[in-house]
């Protein structure tokens, strides 16, 4: 199994004092987020890599070595002020961290997401042209590949009524060939998330592909059935809601009273991220 930390919230952040409790007690408790009285329990000795996944990897730097098992970095860094990401921390500090655990991890095991690309006469599109290229400079050496994609439209995009337009053809083509150049001359290889009319760089390959986890774990996995895309079938170990970044693009938390509470529900020794098991609940055994 190849769990997900997480998709769903950003649990190296705010969260990394439970995943390290529950790696020592040897399991976790995730609920279903469509059905909540179904939880599946997930025993450690299943997992056979972490895919961590984050805009603060700072947390990582003391607990890293508690994992004996392959893990991809994912980083999220954008160009983005905080009228746009209200939570996030230093840009700077944040690639000194990734330069840090490239160290550690190799680079060929860290990917930085710039994503997603929301365009408007602010972040036009040569803004992005700059900061991606800037960011690429400040990575050469250090990351293996750099995950991209335009913004979407979800619940928490249209709840914060956000300017955006879709790229045009001649501002989607011309970020493309920026990125791919950026991409190339500081030697990472681009690939775009779930992006389809607006694709940039190497079409082959996909976020945590099944060949990159075969070549990590020995293992053949199935493709991700839960997602529209090319990536190898992960288990998500995160709730939504429950991430204070407050990102105002962001698919996974959408209800800010609601994030409140469930953060104050938070319990770093509970079996659950949020809140605890009730008698009621059904635990079934997830082995994939």
């Amino acid at each position: 199994m190849i769990i997900n930390v997480s998709g769903r919230t950003d649990i190296v952040a705010y969260y990394m004092d439970w995943f390290v409790n529950r790696w020592d007690e040897g399991y976790f408790d995730v609920r279903n987020p469509f059905n909540p009285k179904l939880v599946s329990r997930i025993f450690v000795s299943d997992i056979d890599m972490i895919v961590f996944c984050t805009k603060n990897p700072l947390p990582l730097l003391d607990v890293i070595h508690l994992f004996s098992i392959p893990i991809l970095l994912q980083v999220t860094i954008t160009g983005y002020f905080d009228d746009i990401e209200p939570n996030v921390p230093n840009k700077r500090k944040v690639i000194e961290c990734i330069k840090e655990l490239s160290s550690y991890l190799g680079k060929e095991n860290v990917c930085v997401r710039y994503d997603p690309i929301l365009l408007n006469s602010k972040y036009n599109v040569d803004y992005h042209i700059r900061a991606f290229h800037k960011l690429c400079t400040m990575l050469n050496g250090y990351v293996s590949k750099m995950i991209v994609s335009f913004v979407d439209d979800y619940k928490n995009v249209r709840n914060n009524h956000l300017d955006y337009h879709n790229p045009s053809n001649e501002e989607h083509i011309m970020i493309k060939d920026a990125f791919e150049k950026s991409a190339a001359d500081n030697k990472l290889n681009l690939v775009s998330c779930m992006e389809k009319e607006y694709a940039i760089g190497n079409t082959q390959d996909c976020c945590v592909s099944i060949k990159y986890a075969f070549d990590r774990t020995g293992k053949l996995y199935k493709e991700w059935k839960a997602r529209d895309c090319q990536c190898v079938s992960m288990v998500d170990v995160g709730a939504y809601n429950s991430c204070l970044h407050g990102c105002k693009y962001c698919y996974a938390n959408y209800d800010s009273k609601q994030i409140a509470l469930n953060y104050k529900a938070h319990d770093v020794h509970s079996s659950l991220l949020i809140g605890h098991l009730s008698f009621d609940d059904q635990i079934k055994i997830r082995k994939q």
